[in-house]
């Protein structure tokens, strides 16, 4: 999903906060954030957050809904740029139809993974279709690229099909990465991990952790108790690095989390509305292409298959340049 705020701040992953070489316990609240005009949709943003604007290479974490479509379009967020990331669109209820500039056609469900590589630039339109189920609930999360790949070719891939990981009281269903000895099929650019983690009622378990990553769990729904102590929904929890494995558990009525990870993203990073990059000219450069394109011209932005209709147009830069920062 596109971020459609229409005056987007200047977000500065790192500078910040410094990475937590070892573990920690830090619960960072969800902010609300109205995408689009005046019947705009409400998300719970966790990333980039002012303490933390990045978790290994994860850079952004939208979670939106339950949303009940009765009587109401959907989603609809029209041809939209992207680049040097991936966008990983999860679902837990309801169904999107994903149309892209390299050709993707794709409707996809709850535990499928479908999974956008910008590189250089991308658009794409996300949809709902003709006639979706009843509600509309997912996570929109984006991982930045590193500079060894953000300028390849833009790529799309779909997986219907991920490992799952059983034990205790929990199933964890792999989105990407490695867990347990299993490894999604997800192609990642940096050493990462990422699970959606379903626990049973007053059920517990216990993950295993790569101490080299840092981590943290953003909690969905139910009471998920996350390193012995509650978390509330849409809170995310910052664990730092160092450990080697995880405790979750849930209260009578189950819970269900993101567990997010990686090795520490020590580049300098600089995102802008839907583009992430290194600096300032940079970004100009990239909103520059994309109102050409909208107008037209041939760009790194090529137009979206298959979509009729007008695509989103570019908010105003800010007055000010735009400052890169690095974490530490």
């Amino acid at each position: 999903m596109s971020n459609l705020e229409r005056d987007p701040d200047e977000t500065v992953a790192g500078g910040l906060a410094t990475v937590s070489v070892a573990p920690t316990r830090r619960v960072l609240e969800a902010r609300e954030v109205p995408l689009g005009g005046t019947r705009a949709m409400l998300v719970r943003r966790t990333l980039p957050h002012r303490d933390l604007p990045t978790v290994g290479a994860w850079c952004f974490a939208d979670d939106y809904g339950p949303t009940e479509l009765a009587g109401s379009p959907g989603m609809h967020v029209p041809p939209h740029p992207h680049t040097g990331l991936q966008t990983v669109t999860w679902l837990l209820e309801g169904e999107v139809h994903h149309q892209d500039s390299v050709g993707s056609d794709q409707l996809v469900r709850p535990g499928q993974l479908s999974l956008m590589t910008a590189g250089r630039g991308i658009a794409h339109a996300e949809t709902s279709p003709a006639d979706p189920p009843p509600r509309l609930r997912g996570v929109q999360l984006w991982v930045a690229l590193p500079e060894s790949d953000r300028h390849m070719a833009p790529a799309f891939e779909h997986h219907p099909e991920l490992p799952v990981v059983r034990t205790g009281g929990l199933t964890a269903t792999l989105i990407i990465g490695e867990l347990a000895g299993e490894t999604s099929p997800a192609t990642a650019y940096t050493p990462l991990i990422g699970a959606d983690v379903v626990l049973d009622p007053a059920g517990a378990g216990r993950l295993p952790l790569e101490p080299a990553f840092e981590h943290a769990v953003l909690a969905l729904s139910g009471e998920v108790v996350v390193d012995g102590e509650a978390a509330t929904d849409a809170s995310l929890v910052y664990l730092g690095c160092g450990r080697r494995d995880l405790a979750l558990a849930a209260g009578p009525a189950g819970g269900r989390a993101l567990l997010l990870g990686g090795a520490p993203f020590s580049e300098e990073l600089l995102m802008w509305w839907n583009f992430v990059g290194r600096d300032h000219d940079e970004i100009v450069a990239f909103r520059t292409e994309w109102e050409a394109s909208r107008g037209g011209a041939a760009t790194r932005f090529a137009p979206v298959s298959g979509y009729d209709g007008a695509a989103l147009p570019a908010p105003e830069l800010p007055s000010v340049r735009l400052r890169p920062r690095i974490r530490r």
